[in-house]
């Protein structure tokens, strides 16, 4: 199976609003064919974007579904920026979205209250996980760097996985998140993608920025204070409500913990206060202080990918919000950015 769902030309201005004396992203952005790996292979394009439009894992950690409606509104602000003199275009092209239209279907005939739908839908996480691995995989062993945006945070292993297997040694991951996402490895889902990958030797270094004090179990926690060699965090409370470090410094500690070796750049939007997403705060940081943070991770570290988790502009129960393409939008732009500015 074709594992991308590939974004044409046509589909792409379908989604930009041409206006007469400007030119937007979207009218000038590269597309790939079908034939996409060897498109790509003959691209100098250095950053590639794509989609992972499912909740899947969300929903395997017992979180609400909605992360699978990211990607579409995040693209469509994307492409609606003004291609001007502050960003080259060419750097950028957008590859589409990873496939997972079957594996969604099968998840939505499952119960969570039953304990074997719990476990069919852990297992279809990764297949998932497996979807993700190849693409991430292909896209890094070019030197190219993927621009990932959606789905549940279990994606991290998929990312981590493909980067791992394309460089043939373990990365480091900086990650903004009020949840470590260190859970038992006890069957696939968003809560610990990170612990799999740290277990099966993909994951070297890993930082969390920011995490809630009282969002995090005993377990995760004491896993971290076992290994403080290789994993790190410092809390919100201590930045934000104690105001024992600044955010300046307490981000400055968790970029110099990872900056040793090829690292991956994670950002959950639970992190940022009333985003709509799989777990929505009413206290964290700022859209400006989550765009410095994907800043400076891309001009202080030796970045291999982005990733923006968990986004939910539209949620079963409340009205779709437009913000949140437009902020991821914003991200990825400060990525690049960040990346060439080194």
């Amino acid at each position: 199976m074709n594992n991308i769902k590939v974004y044409t030309n046509e589909d792409i201005l379908k989604l930009t609003r041409r206006r007469t004396g400007e030119e937007k992203i979207g009218e000038v952005v590269k597309s790939l064919s079908k034939d996409w790996k060897n498109d790509l292979q003959k691209s100098a394009n250095k950053f590639v974007l794509f989609g992972i439009a499912e909740d899947i894992g969300v929903r395997a950690n017992y979180g609400r579904a909605g992360a699978s409606t990211a990607f579409k509104p995040a693209l469509e602000s994307f492409l609606n920026q003004q291609n001007n003199q502050f960003f080259d275009v060419d750097l950028v092209l957008v590859l589409g979205e990873i496939f997972v239209d079957d594996l969604m279907n099968d998840a939505s005939e499952l119960d969570l209250k039953k304990k074997t739908d719990v476990i069919k839908l852990r297992e279809i996480v990764s297949i998932v996980d497996a979807r993700v691995t190849e693409v991430v995989q292909f896209i890094i062993w070019l030197g190219k760097i993927p621009l990932i945006i959606g789905g549940g945070h279990n994606n991290a292993y998929g990312n981590i996985k493909g980067a791992s297997l394309a460089l043939n040694k373990k990365i480091n991951v900086i990650n903004c998140d009020p949840h470590l996402d260190f859970r038992e490895t006890e069957g696939r889902h968003s809560g610990n993608g990170f612990s799999y990958a740290y277990e099966e030797n993909y994951l070297d270094k890993y930082a969390v920025f920011g995490i809630h004090e009282q969002y995090n179990n005993q377990a995760a926690l004491n896993k971290f204070k076992h290994d403080p060699a290789r994993l790190f965090y410092n809390t919100y409370e201590a930045v934000f409500i104690r105001e024992e470090l600044d955010f300046k410094l307490a981000l400055k500690q968790c970029l110099g913990f990872v900056k040793d070796l090829p690292c991956g750049i994670e950002i959950d939007l639970d992190a940022i206060t009333n985003v709509p997403s799989s777990a929505k705060t009413s206290s964290g940081i700022s859209p400006t202080q989550a765009r410095q943070y994907v800043y400076q991770c891309a001009t202080n570290t030796q970045a291999l990918y982005l990733h923006i988790a968990e986004g939910a502009p539209i949620l079963s129960h409340i009205k779709a919000d437009n913000k949140t393409g437009k902020l991821i939008a914003y991200l990825i732009f400060d990525f690049m950015k960040g990346f060439q500015n080194k």
